[in-house]
């Protein structure tokens, strides 16, 4: 078949699933699925609009009258648009994209946009192109921000080093919505020409760009967003919402695993404010979504506090697809996809059903779907990650003092602990490692911790923000090397040791960052090894493996480690 056949083909086909739609909508032939009776969220008017909802070809054609070869009768029940996470990393759910999209599909959500930085600081452009393909075809639409920060900062040692060239191609992907979060806005505002070509690139490809951008105002913040910057999904308390927000930002209200900041944007869920404003999560933990929920429990917990209803489900649906362009969703009208969430009531907002472009999904139990193919070539990458020679005590051992990071009870951002020449688990001061894992360099960088609370034993994980090297604590430099061993050997995880002795661990095997496994299992094994973690005296206050992963991220006050060694963010300078 010639090009110019197989062009006029596929236009055919085009015209015959548009007439069908037509007739449909018109009624002159029946849909192929009517919701009856709906009681629907109009989020062009703002109410609540009564009538069937006829769907064909997966997309929504009309309202009012309709007959379908499949009925279902929702009387008594609301109807609203499927929901949009607007920002999140796919990597934090610890699982792989079909087993994310398992958890969240019964939750309603039918979109998200996802930044795989994790995996690219990694794999580099084969990461991208992996979670690309591991998300192809899948029930929930997953579209792509492009990394703009691999790696996070040069002090970092990653898996790669991605300039605006190496991920110029992606976007031409169909998928890609533009570049992710812009977490060197100090690179922004000095003009740093690296940084900003970055920008400017998505920009002569009529992308957005997202921004990171905490507490900046002033002078700074006109820079940032004359630059090119349209979003910021950093804000934790009004004032800085409000700063953006007047400038022309568009907020995304986050409410996550790490971060929570629903409570203190409240007053944006109003009429005011709300056109401006989303959903999203950033990073959604195995037992946050077993036991919360994603967006769904936003919304929910947005209507506990006060909000509007349907103000409310336009921040989780509507204003995410019109700021990225995805203008066949966020909403129930003609030519919008038939992507549905069927609850009983606001005040209880118990989802009882699902579809997606008008195929049955989840009516308490979740339909089955295949997971895509990936190239085999990035599957054998994607499981061979860590190139470490085998560790000893020796490796650990340091006599000299070194700076102490104390940690902060219920805050990633740690403080000058001043200096230590050993471990001294009885006075909470514990060695701290990170490990290059990528290159084999044989890079270790040590340090001490205060506030941790193991006394004995070791914990050890390869998630450590953003470049994913290992990280360890530990009260004897055995069970370090020990710790550090056996994430090399599961080809990435979390490890608690004691010993020599595995208390309890999680097999991250995909690039170090994910599970083969389920959602399920990955779950019970990350609590069964928090359980081991604070029985070895790791402080309940904390997560003993979230916390440690934000001690290898040089970005955040005041004192990081990373394969160099114990880092001043504030002063810029190892110490």
């Amino acid at each position: 078949m010639s090009v110019k056949e197989s062009y006029a083909g596929k236009i055919n086909r085009k015209l015959n699933k548009k007439l069908h739609v037509i007739d449909v909508a018109a009624g002159r032939a029946p849909a192929d699925l009517v919701l009856k009776n709906a009681t629907y969220v109009n989020v062009f008017s703002n109410e609540l609009c009564h009538g069937d909802i006829a769907v064909a070809e997966g997309l929504i054609v009309g309202m009012g009258e309709y007959h379908g070869k499949v009925e279902v009768d929702v009387s008594g029940k609301l109807v609203l648009p499927g929901f949009i996470d607007a920002h999140i990393h796919l990597e934090s759910s610890l699982v792989s994209p079909t087993e994310f999209a398992k958890a969240v599909l019964p939750h309603g959500t039918t979109t998200v946009i996802t930044d795989p930085h994790e995996i690219a600081n990694v794999m580099g452009t084969d990461g991208i192109e992996y979670m690309l393909q591991a998300t192809e075809d899948l029930p929930v639409d997953v579209r792509f921000m492009l990394p703009s920060c691999v790696p996070a900062t040069p002090l970092d040692e990653s898996g790669a080093n991605l300039d605006y060239r190496a991920i110029d191609s992606f976007y031409d992907h169909p998928r890609v919505q533009g570049l992710a979060e812009m977490m060197n806005y100090v690179g922004v505002v000095n003009g740093d020409g690296q940084v900003v070509e970055k920008i400017v690139a998505s920009q002569a490809h009529h992308k957005k760009i997202d921004g990171h951008a905490p507490g900046l105002s002033g002078k700074d913040l006109n820079a940032y967003i004359a630059a090119g910057v349209y979003s910021d999904h950093e804000c934790s308390d009004m004032e800085d919402a409000m700063n953006k927000l007047r400038l022309g930002q568009y907020i995304m209200i986050r409410e996550g695993t790490a971060a929570r900041n629903l409570e203190a944007l409240m007053p944006l869920l109003t009429s005011q404010y709300v056109d401006r404003c989303m959903f999203c999560t950033d990073d959604k933990h195995p037992n946050d979504l077993l036991e919360k929920g994603h967006i769904d429990y936003i919304v929910k917990k947005a209507i506990s506090l006060g909000a509007d209803p349907i103000v409310a489900v336009k921040a989780a649906c509507h204003n995410a697809a019109r700021y990225f362009l995805l203008n066949n969703r966020g909403a129930i009208a003609p030519g919008y996809l038939g992507d549905f969430v069927i609850i009983d009531d606001f005040q209880h907002f118990e989802i009882e059903m699902v579809y997606k472009r008008g195929v049955l999904m989840y009516d308490g139990q979740l339909r089955d779907f295949p997971a895509p193919e990936i190239d085999p070539y990035l599957v054998k990458r994607a499981h061979d990650t860590f190139h470490v020679a085998h560790l000893t005590a020796e490796d650990f051992s340091d006599g000299r003092p070194h700076a102490v990071i104390g940690m902060i009870p219920g805050e990633i951002v740690t403080q000058d602990a001043g200096y230590a020449d050993h471990a001294d688990p009885e006075q909470d001061i514990l060695k701290i490692a990170v490990i290059e894992r990528h290159k084999n360099t044989h890079h270790i960088g040590l340090g001490y911790i205060k506030g941790y609370g193991l006394k004995r034993g070791a914990v050890a994980t390869s998630i450590s923000h953003d470049s994913h090297n290992i990280i360890v604590v530990g009260a004897t430099d055995e069970d370090m090397a020990a710790a550090a061993n056996r994430i090399v050997e599961n080809r990435g995880g979390i490890t608690v040791m004691e010993n020599g002795q595995v208390l309890g661990e999680v097999t991250l095997s995909i690039a170090g960052i994910m599970s083969d496994d389920s959602l399920v299992m990955v779950n019970s094994a990350l609590e069964d090894a928090k359980d081991e973690a604070f029985g070895l005296g790791v402080s309940r206050g904390i997560d003993p493996f979230m916390t440690l992963s934000f001690m290898a991220l040089p970005v955040i006050p005041s004192l990081r480690i990373t394969t160099r060694g114990v880092f001043d963010v504030s002063s810029q300078r190892y110490i």
